[in-house]
């Protein structure tokens, strides 16, 4: 068993990539002794009068047999003279790895020099640069918050492999691993491509009679593309040799991708044009997004929120539109036929997810801009395949329904989601999905990614153990292609934004409630017809100011045009029973969704008895009734429905961990809460919450004894941007604060 250490470290090369390299090693004490050699011998010597290293290297041999750890830093043409250079005189426990942007060629030339693949080799590409080079332009800090990617062999000890990533680790680099092969290809795209297109674009232009006027009246995004074509000409000759045949398929679909722009000018064809600059615009955002923090863009810090306690609310407010809403206009518009216009769309990360997931299977749409958003639909049978796998971020809506419409499709599908959404179950939807003879599969616990094949889905009976508005929306999705009839049968009513929504679009279903059994039944000979939707304020978030207005004393609040569909407002009539001071003022004119102005007042609230029954459909609420009951004269107590699912579970016991911690008195025992008015300290809260969770938190912090910091609020905010602004608008002294 082989034991590796750093002590001594030598770069082979000693450039921009290896200089920072050693002095970042070097200035922060990671390793003993720093040596270089270069074929350039000056650059060393300029390197010790710099600081970046400790010592010179004139005898390679020597150097090789002390080094602890080897970096080879050379161009890629260089790099298979250098291993035989260094070959004879490699011992077993040095650490030999890279930081060339092609690994392929690299392997294989470790392969032929050294015939077996050294068990300490460690092949690695730090995603970093600078327009200057050589040693001169070494720092320290080119590696913080960028990342690198190793590429281990199966040949590769992990322990050598550890070894080499806690070094990157050191000089703040996140280090990913990624097969050796596929990184050749991920960088042909990403790196390789982009530059081949800047030298191609700048010699082309060039060679214009009027180059002189084109590059004189240039404007900041060309010379911001055409700044990597002052990269060294040599450096990319060799890379496009050693990584040709990944260049050469990226350069076949630029050029098919091009054509398609072509045709599309060339014949006024708005609607492609649009859709490509559409898809395109909505991409790089997701993926500025996506690598917040990395070499592509800019580092973003976690947010915590601060709330004073003690500020009444009062006047006017007009809150963000409803977030399931807009995801099922933006599904149910793009597949009807014609032409849907959305006002009042919820511009967050989530919903924002479910546009980019229907541009990349073909629908052309408009927007959002300030919340309106036009949609060309493309018919049920319209869509096309992406061409890759969807990425659905944070977004659960946007899996669980989509999940329901790829698996009626023609093409395959690959989903995959953020790391957290991974880990949730989605065992209800995929049951209920494959009764109707869907093919989905997914990781061992029912969760993302997902592999979705084609089916020939039919109607079905299927009872929904749980009332879920997302497993119900991804079933119905899936009962507009399914042959014959599908009936969901469940033990209480949830939310029914989706039936609404479909029946706007003119596709006929029907539900009924017999016997405590809610019945709701599709058939797939519909048509939807593209129409008008305005998205109604969000109610879960005006609960939340409902729920602190009714707190905070001296509070007196108006929430205009706030959706108040009758299966989201069942807590109002229970906090009514508390004493409660709330009066609904419905518009005449509501469309699709039934839409109120709210008024709330201050009141002192007292402690009531809950039946199970009472509060089976208010459970994912439940966390403001907890809240509120531990401000009211006497206890509250709260009888849970025996059937709750894991989530309705799970965010239960998250709110008693979170009120406990605070220093409230409440009980769980067994299907019972008990809650005892209580003094809640405020503080800080460490663990990061759903947001649910986090709003009733919110709420609780306003008469908590001393301000309130949530720390970890970052996803919280990119799913509802505005939250801060409005809540800030109703009184309550909220404020963002930066590590």
């Amino acid at each position: 068993m082989l034991t590796y250490t750093t002590h001594r470290l030598l770069i082979i090369g000693l450039g921009l990539i290896g200089g920072s390299f050693a002095k970042a090693l070097k200035s922060r004490k990671v390793v003993q002794h720093v040596a270089a050699y270069d074929r350039h011998p000056q650059e060393c010597d300029l390197g010790m009068r710099l600081g970046v290293i400790d010592e010179a290297v004139e005898d390679l041999p020597s150097a090789v047999q002390q080094a602890d750890v080897i970096v080879l830093a050379v161009p890629v043409k260089a790099m298979e003279a250098v291993l035989k250079d260094i070959q004879p005189f490699l011992r077993p426990t040095t650490l030999l790895t890279d930081v060339g942007s092609t690994k392929g060629h690299l392997v294989q030339a470790v392969r032929q020099v050294f015939q077996q693949i050294p068990s300490g080799f460690v092949p690695g590409h730090p995603i970093a640069g600078a327009e200057k080079s050589g040693v001169i332009a070494a720092d320290a800090d080119l590696f913080e918050r960028h990342k690198v990617i190793l590429t281990p062999l199966p040949e590769s000890d992990p322990k050598a492999t550890l070894e080499v990533a806690r070094l990157w680790q050191s000089v703040g680099a996140e280090v990913l691993q990624m097969d050796p092969y596929r990184h050749d290809q991920v960088l042909a795209a990403t790196s390789h491509l982009p530059h081949v297109l800047a030298f191609s674009l700048v010699d082309t232009l060039a060679h214009e009679e009027e180059n002189r006027d084109i590059f004189r009246y240039a404007a900041g995004g060309f010379r911001d593309f055409t700044r990597i074509a002052a990269s060294d000409p040599v450096m990319w000759h060799d890379i496009c040799q050693a990584n040709r045949d990944a260049i050469l398929k990226q350069i076949d679909q630029f050029t098919s991708g091009v054509a398609r722009l072509r045709s599309a000018i060339a014949a006024g064809d708005s609607q492609a044009m649009l859709g490509i600059f559409s898809r395109a615009k909505v991409a790089r955002e997701h993926f500025s997004t996506l690598l917040a923090g990395s070499a592509y863009s800019a580092n973003t810090q976690d947010i915590d929120l601060r709330i004073e306690p003690g500020s009444p609310l009062s006047g006017q407010v007009t809150i963000h539109s409803d977030r399931s809403i807009s995801h099922r206009a933006i599904i149910i518009g793009a597949l009807s036929e014609g032409v849907t216009d959305i006002e009042g769309f919820f511009e967050g990360e989530d919903s924002l997810m479910t546009i980019k997931a229907f541009r990349e299977m073909g629908v052309v749409i408009e927007g959002p801009h300030q919340g309106s958003v036009r949609i060309y639909g493309v018919g049920l049978q319209g869509l096309q395949p992406p061409k890759g796998p969807l990425y659905l971020g944070k977004s659960e809506t946007s899996l669980q329904l989509l999940t329901g419409l790829l698996v009626a499709q023609s093409f395959s599908t690959e989903v995959f989601v953020d790391e957290a959404l991974s880990q949730q179950s989605l065992l209800s939807t995929l049951m209920s999905l494959r009764t109707m003879g869907a093919k989905i599969d997914s990781n061992e616990q029912g969760g993302p990614p997902f592999r979705i094949s084609p089916s020939i889905l039919k109607g079905a009976e299927i009872e929904l153990p749980h009332a879920s508005a997302q497993v119900k929306s991804s079933v119905l999705l899936a009962g507009l292609y399914a042959q014959g009839q599908t009936c969901l049968k469940t033990n209480r009513f949830c939310r029914d934004h989706t039936e609404r929504m479909l029946k706007s679009f003119g596709y006929p279903l029907s539900e009924s409630e017999e016997a405590g059994e809610v019945k709701t039944t599709i058939n797939s000979a519909g048509t939807l017809t593209a129409t008008k939707i305005r998205v109604p304020g969000d109610f879960s978030t005006a609960l939340m100011m409902i729920a602190a207005a009714t707190l905070v004393p001296q509070s007196s609040l108006t929430l205009t045009d706030i959706g108040v569909n009758p299966h989201r407002t069942k807590l109002l009539p229970l906090l009514s029973r508390m004493g409660a001071n709330i009066q609904l003022t419905l518009h005449k004119d509501t469309g699709f969704e039934p839409v109120a102005d709210i008024r709330v007042t201050y009141a002192q609230l007292k402690g009531q008895v809950f039946t199970a029954e009472d509060v089976a459909c208010v459970v994912y609420e439940l966390p403001f009734l907890m809240v509120l009951a531990l401000f009211a004269e006497g206890q509250t107590l709260i009888h849970l429905p025996e059937t709750l699912s894991a989530k309705e579970s799970a965010l239960i016991l998250s709110t008693v961990a979170v009120l406990r911690e605070q220093g409230a008195q409440l009980e769980l025992n067994g299907s019972q809460l008990v809650l005892t008015p209580s003094a809640l300290k405020g503080g800080e809260i460490s663990d990061v919450l759903p947001p649910i969770v986090a709003f009733a938190m919110i709420v609780a912090s306003t008469r908590a004894q001393q301000a309130l910091r949530i720390k970890h609020s970052a996803a919280l905010l990119a799913a509802y941007p505005a939250l801060v602004e409005q809540l800030r608008h109703a009184g309550i002294s909220i404020h963002k604060e930066s590590d």
